[in-house]
């Protein structure tokens, strides 16, 4: 099962997904590089909590603006607007729990064996909708409130 993949610049492993949980959640560890940082998103069906396991998490998320260091984690509710960026010159580890298990899914499904491969991003459209993720700008942009 855990077979680390690229997935957007992010190097992700899949620890537990729907296989082993009967479906209550996914636990993804990932390494972030400097500058990491998704476009604005939200989750309508998942929640999303992130620990930090190593470096340093931006996080905004509705109406907050949090930096998250080593032992900290922030729990983003379905339906919130949110980005969760590396702001900073160093990596960052840490930990995902999507809560029903969904975003594993996506991962599987679009994320490669080789971080030069891109991302089949029809299948990426296709899987975000099915999961319930919704795509609200460009990588740069922050969450509008």
């Amino acid at each position: 099962m855990a077979q680390p993949l690229w997935f957007f610049g992010t190097h992700l492993t899949i620890v537990a997904d729907h296989t082993t949980t009967g479906g209550k959640y996914d636990l993804i560890e990932g390494y972030f590089p400097p500058g990491t940082q998704p476009p604005p998103h939200r989750h309508t069906r998942y929640s999303e909590q992130l620990y930090v396991l190593e470096g340093e998490f931006t996080v905004w998320a509705g109406e907050d603006k949090i930096v998250l260091g080593p032992g900290e984690n922030y729990l983003i509710s379905p339906g919130v607007p949110h980005v969760v960026a590396v702001v900073g010159d160093k990596p960052a580890r840490g930990l995902v729990v999507a809560a029903p298990s969904a975003f594993a899914r996506l991962i599987a499904a679009v994320g490669t064996v080789d971080e030069t491969e891109p991302p089949d991003m029809a299948l990426f459209g296709r899987i975000s909708a099915e999961i319930g993720d919704e795509l609200l700008g460009a990588p740069a942009d922050l969450p509008s409130t």
